[in-house]
């Protein structure tokens, strides 16, 4: 069960999310019960500290909280703690533990739960997303109403980290049991049907405006519009343009924002025809991003050229977006000096709850054929996409988006270490593995700046997967509500959704 989570650590995939306002309050601000159609029942583990895909996290995140949290702007804000305290050198976070603050179960946070917390994460076989960072750690210990942690060497990232989920030491099941401090509790889950959640009234901040929140599986994409229409939904998150479209002249306002991710053709490097650089390349050469954004999301989205989204600011370099320009001669040349003029075809996985994916894969295939390239798009559910393309690496390319876990370079890069068990494209290099190693070493911010833009190049110019774009995100609400709000990662925050 360890192995299988430590491998499920992926920060993944472009979830489409629906939530519906199914009831009324009593009064304007307040309403009594929401309905969330999800695209498929959260399979991860409900798990915070192992929990890793998207879709699960979205939701967990109303229900756990770190330290520390991130608004809407990508900053972080006291949560669990009151407030901290960085040492002038950098090594030594000082937390000061917030009064009051209780777990679902009545029970108080104890300074003990805490430092439970550090050390499942920093536990190597935990399967937790934090293991890497938390190696950093040289001592940790409570001390008064206070959590004092030390590092080896200075990480300015580290910050991130602390909003790792506190939860009870005590809980024997939190797989299935799901026990937090959020502003909403775990009730009951049905599988392949649905979760309930409930508001928790002794949260310690802001109180959500919605009482009950149900989270209903949805798994057929065709049918989001009708459920808009006809009532049994009202909002949903990430439509497609053509889903747009069709809700023109209705109640429903749509808000734009961005997913925050990266989407690609990700690339098998352990399939034959994959290993070889100049077919990767080719297949870059071959791809018109313009032309997906065009066909398929009417122009909007972001083009990229590596795994970095424009929302990770110092990090992210526009210019890899450059690097491969349509050149179909090229592409042909490239595919005839590695051996395959005529004679490449392989299959796309695409999960066949993700609408986006489905609309990318196909315009890929089409521009594939002007190469002699035939590719073919094999749509499986959501469940055998985790357990068989990405847990068992068992497919040839895929096209899927990933996102990242905290605000962190480390978080977006880290995947493509040889020896990462993130690693699902089974991407080997090791100039890109010195280099990622230097990045999270150095102690000079600059300068690991610098190293990470350099393994976003590396994976560019070997051409990793064929990169395509940062998805433009389209929630369509019911105009009687209010509050909803992008977040710079993949999350959904239920709380500030609310009645006009």
């Amino acid at each position: 069960m360890k192995a299988f989570k430590r491998l499920l650590a992926l920060t993944l995939m472009s979830a489409t999310l629906t939530v519906a306002f199914c009831g009324c309050g009593s009064d304007k601000a307040d309403a009594s019960s929401i309905t969330i159609g999800i695209p498929q029942d959260l399979e991860d583990s409900l798990d915070p500290h192992v929990a890793v895909a998207a879709g699960t996290k979205e939701i967990l995140f109303n229900i756990f909280e770190g330290l520390v949290k991130p608004d809407k702007n990508g900053d972080l804000y006291p949560a669990v703690a009151d407030s901290y305290e960085i040492s002038t050198d950098g090594l030594t976070y000082t937390f000061h533990m917030r009064k009051g603050v209780k777990f679902h179960d009545g029970n108080p946070v104890t300074a003990e739960d805490i430092l439970y917390c550090i050390s499942k994460n920093a536990d190597t076989e935990s399967g937790s997303a934090y293991v890497s960072a938390f190696s950093n750690i040289e001592d940790y210990y409570a001390e008064g109403e206070n959590i004092v942690i030390k590092l080896k060497q200075k990480d300015t990232d580290f910050l991130q980290y602390m909003t790792m989920a506190i939860i009870p030491k005590s809980n024997p099941n939190p797989d299935t049991n799901p026990i937090g401090t959020g502003p909403y509790k775990f009730t009951y889950r049905s599988p392949q049907e649905n979760i309930v959640l409930t508001r928790f009234d002794d949260y310690w901040g802001e109180k959500a405006h919605i009482k009950e929140v149900t989270l209903k599986i949805c798994a057929s994409a065709d049918s989001i519009v009708m459920y808009l229409l006809g009532g049994s939904i009202d909002l949903f998150a990430r439509i497609t343009t053509t889903q747009m479209e069709q809700l023109k002249d209705s109640n429903f306002d749509i808000l734009e924002g961005t997913m925050n991710l990266v989407q690609a053709m990700y690339l098998n490097n352990n399939f034959e025809p994959f290993k070889d650089e100049r077919v990767r390349q080719a297949l870059c050469y071959a791809i018109d991003r313009d032309e997906i954004l065009k066909l398929s999301f009417n122009g909007k989205g972001t083009v990229l050229g590596s795994s970095m989204f424009p929302a990770f600011g110092k990090y992210y370099i526009d210019e890899t977006k450059d690097v491969y320009k349509p050149d179909l001669e090229k592409a042909k040349a490239l595919l005839k000096e590695a051996g395959y003029e005529n004679s490449l075809s392989f299959a796309i996985t695409v999960p066949s709850n993700y609408q986006p994916h489905i609309d990318t894969a196909q315009v890929i295939v089409e521009q594939l054929k002007k190469i002699g390239v035939k590719a073919e798009i094999k749509l499986v559910e959501w469940d055998t996409w985790v357990s068989d393309t990405y847990v068992g690496r068992n497919f040839e390319a895929t096209v899927v988006g990933v996102d990242a876990s905290q605000m962190t370079a480390r978080a977006m890069l880290e995947r493509f270490v040889s020896d990462s068990g993130k690693n699902f494209i089974n991407y080997s290099n090791p100039e890109y593995d010195e280099t990622f190693k230097k990045a999270v070493s150095t102690t000079d911010d600059a300068e690991a700046t610098k190293l990470y833009k350099d393994c976003e190049w590396i994976l560019t110019n070997t051409a990793a997967n064929v990169y395509i774009q940062d998805l433009a995100e389209f929630v369509a609400i019911n105009n009687k509500y209010t509050g909803y709000e992008f977040y710079p990662i993949y999350v959904m925050d239920i709380a500030k959704i609310r009645l006009k």
